[in-house]
């Protein structure tokens, strides 16, 4: 008996599988050299969550911009400036500061991509080669001195009834960016936009002011995630948001979003970057050297897509 899964939940369905395999791979491997199970172990899997949490929020507003057939690609010092501008600042103004580096930094995006027409990936290139600058010139190209706040340490270390509090501030962002997506007439706008941007507009939608509202709520939960990042580390440093790009475009992906925008869910990108999460986690345990880790960590993204890729094939 064949067993029929509706097109839309297809890579859904993929992920969680790769998600068992890797599972299955990582567990037969520490029966095999400690005679123990650990990564089956609720603490252990709460910790992987929790470090998860980042590159979570980092998708999730990523996956905004995917949606309209864009791509962000200020994410890293986007997240790097709000950290280090925020514990510049410290005190009680610190998160709010890094929010509102990241609502200027969206803002700066929009304004490019949506009025002056300037392709995404260029604009936002340069965008993020600018922060890089600032904040060289802020610190003097030394390390900064500052810390992370209590605030920044609670929201990434702390735990509620055994729960990291970073897991819950990833479920806060995930819940909002599902309801956008799904109950608002700004989520609907999106997925039009991206669909047909023309179409879109000569139906009576804003377009422009939806690709602003994009790309702030993706510089946003980049800030975000700088936040946690910082009270994870107790400080922020240069280039410490270099090695979220690309996992939160492969999570997005991975999670079934058509890359040409239009097409996906947000359960979907949840699901890529448990895989992602994972198989990094996995990969550590097995001390695999630096240069298998990345072969294995392409294979597996290479082979989602084909496959992924063969049941849209067939679908169509």
């Amino acid at each position: 008996m064949r067993l029929s899964v509706a097109p839309e939940n297809r890579p859904i369905v993929i992920a969680s599988l790769f998600i068992a395999a890797i599972l299955a791979a990582g567990t037969a491997y520490t029966l095999s050299t400690t005679g123990t199970t650990p990564l089956l172990s609720p603490n252990y899997l709460l910790q992987q969550l929790q470090t998860g949490a980042f590159l979570g929020i980092c998708a999730a507003g990523m996956m905004m911009v995917i949606l309209l057939g864009q791509i962000d690609l200020s994410v890293p010092w986007t997240l790097t400036a709000a950290a280090m501008t925020a514990t510049a600042v410290g005190g009680d103004m610190a998160v709010p500061t890094a929010l509102a580096v990241g609502l200027a930094v969206g803002l700066l995006n929009g304004f490019g991509v949506a009025y002056l027409r300037i392709p995404s990936m260029i604009f936002t290139l340069g965008v993020d080669t600018m922060l890089r600058g600032l904040m060289v010139a802020q610190t003097g190209g030394f390390a900064p001195q500052d810390t992370a706040t209590p605030l920044m340490l609670f929201l990434a270390k702390d735990r509620i009834l055994g729960i990291p509090v970073a897991i819950f501030v990833w479920a806060a962002v995930s819940l909002v960016i599902a309801l956008i997506l799904t109950r608002t007439g700004f989520g609907r706008s999106i997925y039009a936009t991206g669909s047909r941007e023309g179409a879109a507009y000569l139906s009576g939608i804003r377009t422009k002011w939806v690709i602003v509202g994009a790309f702030v709520t993706s510089s946003l939960c980049a800030a975000i995630a700088g936040v946690l990042l910082t009270g994870y580390s107790a400080k922020a440093y240069q280039g410490m948001g270099n090695a979220f790009l690309l996992p939160a475009i492969a999570a997005v992906v991975l999670g079934g979003t058509h890359i040409l925008g239009g097409r996906g869910r947000y359960a979907g990108t949840l699901v890529g970057v448990i895989l992602i999460v994972l198989l990094n986690s996995v990969l550590s345990i097995m001390q695999m050297p630096e240069a298998g880790r990345q072969i294995i960590y392409g294979a597996v993204i290479i082979g989602m897509l084909l496959v992924y890729g063969r049941n849209q094939q067939v679908t169509s």
